[in-house]
């Protein structure tokens, strides 16, 4: 029967009891400064590593410390003990490396695919005071560091918006909305918050040649309000947040998240195409040629050569997106 040098500790003083184990017919037995005796069935073996000792621990919290790995290992092969799969795998490299990729194709996976469709549930299911609170205080924000009151003369803020609010929406349910001007320092722009505030800055009123392309441009943003693309988005880069603070600590970039989000809100592609196809639908069923929607993202992409508009840094795919509105035609 072997035998195999330990120290134990009985979990009530510090003092060391030089021991030996030894295991026959299913009872781990312990000899010399202490003496006890144990089913292995009820003992907890401590992980193999390459380096340091082994832990067994008796059901009290008793334990031993085993600095005799290989011939503790051979020990535990005789009783049938396995380590558990992942232990295994920790010990192979390759079965970690596998073990790693499989991780970062998960994570990848579900930030593609699940993230979205959970985003979208989450977003469906907020109440409106939620979307409330979340577009006072983005507005707020937005208006101590980056705009400024509208200089556009009342009268032509009116006229934008009674001619706005003249338009038939394309689809059923369309959300309630209100344009509100804004000056702005980072040139043109225009965005909708979550409660149905859409911002359109003087700048890019001023950028367009009449007031059709102004009014296509507000059409897509109604597109983003009716698909709720913005709670989403929000909902996303949130969730994103959520796993930085478990991993970092760090409960302050989950509230800062949100007013970031809307300043950059950066869409997919796929919320692009349902906000343009709404804007393309929007123009025909109120009689605007679609060249007013294509002009106004060519005028805005114009603006390139001298500073990328933040319009355009948060709508990505000018080019293609101008290409499927004459398409559309």
């Amino acid at each position: 029967m072997t035998q195999i040098p330990a120290s134990y500790f009985d979990g009530k003083t510090s003092r060391v009891h030089r021991v030996s184990l030894s295991v026959n017919d299913g009872i781990a037995s312990i000899s010399g400064d202490a003496q006890r005796a144990s089913p292995i069935s009820e003992l907890r073996v401590s992980e193999r590593t390459r380096n340091g000792f082994r832990k067994v621990t008796f059901p009290d919290d008793a334990y031993l410390e085993i600095n005799n790995a290989p011939e503790f290992d051979d020990l535990l092969a005789a009783t049938g003990y396995r380590d558990s799969a992942v232990v295994r795998m920790q010990q192979s490299w390759r079965n970690a490396l596998i073990g790693l990729v499989a991780t970062i194709a998960i994570l990848v996976l579900g930030y593609l695919y699940a993230l979205p469709i959970a985003a979208d549930i989450v977003a469906k299911a907020l109440p409106e005071s939620v979307e409330r609170s979340i577009s006072k205080g983005t507005l707020e924000f937005l208006d101590k560091r980056i705009l400024a009151p509208s200089q556009l003369p009342v009268a032509r803020r009116d006229e934008i918006t009674k001619k706005f609010q003249m338009m038939v929406p394309p689809k059923e349910g369309a959300p309630s909305y209100e344009i509100i001007f804004r000056k702005s320092n980072i040139g043109p722009n225009a965005f909708a918050l979550p409660s149905g505030q859409i911002i359109m800055t003087d700048e890019l009123v001023k950028l367009m040649s009449n007031d059709e392309q102004v009014i296509g441009v507000l059409a897509h943003e109604l597109g983003h309000l009716h698909e709720r693309h913005l709670m989403r988005r929000i909902v996303q880069s949130s969730a994103i947040g959520a796993v930085i603070t478990v991993i970092f600590g760090d409960v302050s970039s989950i509230i800062a998240t949100v007013p970031t989000v809307m300043l950059d809100m950066k869409y997919s592609r796929d919320a692009e195409r349902e906000a343009d196809d709404y804007a393309i639908a929007m123009m025909k069923a109120n009689g605007i040629p679609l060249s007013q929607l294509s002009d106004s993202f060519e005028r805005m992409k114009t603006k390139e050569s001298e500073a990328p508009p933040p319009y355009l840094s948060s709508h990505p795919s000018t080019d293609d997106r101008i290409a499927h509105i004459k398409n559309a035609q």
